[in-house]
């Protein structure tokens, strides 16, 4: 479907985000007169500077289009677009279209549960589906309010990025209505309908909700117990870390069929692939990950929600941010401590992966011509590696300076949208510095430096990409296993060598806690000891958090802490986390 449309350039968004101010959305859905097809009416309320413009379009069918009432030529679309010519001042553009039930996961997609028969309909406007739904001006800074009344079958259930009050029946048909929303950007829009089972509580002054298809209603029901103790959980600590609320009213999680993505942010009503319900046998690992993703789409809510990137090339920072925060509240606020293990499996050995490959890219700056480039850069390099440079960060600066410039970034911005230097300027302010060097080694520079063991020469060698040469300092501990288990050691590497002897039969496991990111392959010594080493440690391993002893710069982690070679390796692989990526 996409290959008719034209894709927004950046000059074009520059453009037209220069020239106009949306001041609302007021859109229209009749969703219960066909299987294929669904009508759409929106008004749109703008400022302008005046001059040539468009508003995005995709339909089925356009039947009718009028600026302040007058009549405009419905065969002047033109592959999504439909051309305007406004004069300076406020405006009302109202499109009539037939728009097309999807079966891709984008746009509004309709599907079948084989299990009864039913049908279901959730949104999907991320990127450049939004035309598909609803007329707009599709890009992420401009934003404005919304509100929709929706048509549905009366025994369906609506729910949107605002709490749905039906005000209207009809026969076999309902009439609901969402809105006004807080300011959103188009790609934040979306609706679920259809005969869902659903289920709430409130938290804190906030309606928490579940819904997932009625074939799903017993998973749900036994699911429903961990997901509202997570949710509440990711809460109160977002709330703890950012001291801002939640800003976007009822928070709800629809488990949909047929999605493309693990989730979506959208304001005030998630959507969530829903295998990710587990209505057959799940391990703690598959738990976790969903606990660091309810917690990634909830950090959205903020980074992303709340703040929105200007344009596209900024998108990382959001994935960056919310990859980061989702892993630090799972670990942090849940019972999934051990979610950063979890991380190095199902995230960072896909980031460095792609960083390796002849197609890696720098986390930011990749300029994203327009919006199809953009999403070619949504890959384990923009998620995985862009948290870990967050997480450095954030260790670099300390919590209080850290989390101080990413309040005051929510300060200067709320609803609106921003850009990376916007953030980092934020962090300036809050005492972190100059950044211009770590930006530069870290973010614009694609490729990890490898680090190697020499133990002849008793150093750390640390050699970066030759096609990529950067001069990165490493911040990180070296996990050194003797008679008393393992033991970490603090080594910041800021050169092409770092002193550091060790026995000639010991083993060493540099970055043991993967603070940094780079490739730290085990050398033949310690991968011929680990499995000796694995077995001295994992009969002392718990599942429970453990606590630190000792003094100066050597810590003894009692054994309740999980060792570097401890029991939730195996579950994936054997190869222990600083071994991946070669």
């Amino acid at each position: 479907m996409t290959n008719r449309w034209r894709s927004l350039t950046r000059d074009e968004a520059t453009q037209r985000g220069g020239a106009l101010t949306v001041t609302s959305y007021d859109v229209v859905l009749d969703l219960a007169a066909s299987e294929e097809t669904f009508s759409s009416t929106t008004t749109i309320r703008f400022a302008t500077t005046g001059g040539d413009t468009f508003v995005d379009v995709k339909p089925v069918a356009l039947h009718r289009a009028t600026l302040d009432g007058q009549e405009l030529d419905p065969a002047g679309l033109d592959r999504g677009r439909l051309p305007l010519s406004p004069a300076a001042g406020e405006h009302e553009l109202v499109v009539e279209a037939t728009m097309p039930f999807r079966n891709d996961g984008e746009g509004l997609h309709r599907s079948v549960d084989p299990a009864d028969g039913r049908a279901y309909v959730y949104g999907m406007s991320f990127m450049d589906a939004a035309p598909t739904v609803f007329a707009c001006f599709d890009q992420p800074d401009l934003k404005a309010p919304y509100t929709m009344t929706v048509t549905a079958p009366a025994d369906w259930l609506v729910v949107g990025n605002a709490r749905a009050e039906q005000v209207g029946a009809e026969g076999d048909v309902r009439q609901w209505r969402l809105g006004p929303t807080p300011p959103l950007s188009t790609y934040f829009v979306t609706l679920v309908a259809g005969p869902y089972h659903f289920l709430a509580e409130d938290h804190d002054g906030i309606r928490l909700s579940l819904s997932s298809r009625a074939s799903l209603a017993g998973t749900l029901e036994r699911e429903a117990g961990e997901l509202f103790t997570l949710t509440r959980q990711s809460l109160d600590e977002l709330h703890r870390l950012f001291e801002r609320r939640y800003a976007f009213g009822d928070y709800h999680q629809a488990f949909v069929p047929e999605f493309n993505a693990g989730a979506m942010e959208n304001p005030g009503c998630v959507t969530i692939r829903d295998p990710l319900l587990f209505d057959r046998p799940s391990t703690r690992a598959d738990r976790s990950y969903r606990a660091a993703l309810i917690a990634h789409e909830m950090a959205h809510q903020w980074f992303g929600n709340l703040v929105t990137p200007q344009w596209w090339d900024d998108l990382w920072l959001n994935e960056s941010f919310a990859e980061y925060v989702g892993y630090r509240v799972a670990a942090d606020a849940t019972e999934y401590d051990d979610a950063w293990v979890d991380q190095s499996y199902s995230r960072r050995v896909w980031g460095l992966t792609a960083d390796q490959r002849p197609t890696t890219h720098p986390v930011a700056g990749n300029g994203a011509v327009d919006a199809l480039a953009a999403l070619q850069d949504f890959d384990g390099i923009s998620y995985a590696r862009g948290s870990n440079v967050l997480r450095q960060l954030a260790t670099r600066l300390g919590d209080e300076v850290f989390l101080a410039g990413v309040r005051d970034h929510f300060d200067r911005h709320p609803f609106g949208n921003a850009t990376m230097h916007d953030l980092f300027e934020s962090w300036s302010r809050a005492g972190a510095g100059d950044l211009d060097g770590f930006v530069r080694d870290w973010l614009r520079t694609p490729g990890p430096d490898l680090l190697e063991l020499d133990r002849a020469a008793g150093v750390v060698r640390r050699t970066p990409p030759a096609e990529h040469p950067a001069d990165r300092h490493h911040r990180l501990n070296v996990a050194v296993h003797g008679d008393d288990g393992w033991e970490r050691l603090p080594l910041e590497l800021a050169g092409p060598e770092t002193p550091f002897e060790v026995a000639a039969d010991t083993p060493v496991l540099i970055d043991a806690d993967e603070t940094t990111w780079a490739v730290t392959p085990p050398d033949l010594v310690t991968m011929a000891a680990l499995p000796a080493s694995r077995r001295r440690s994992t009969r002392s391993c718990g599942r429970r958090r453990g606590t630190a002893s000792g003094s100066g710069s050597t810590t003894r982690w009692s054994t309740r802490l999980r060792s570097p070679t401890c029991s939730p390796w195996p579950r994936r692989s054997r190869t222990p986390p600083t071994a991946c990526g070669t």
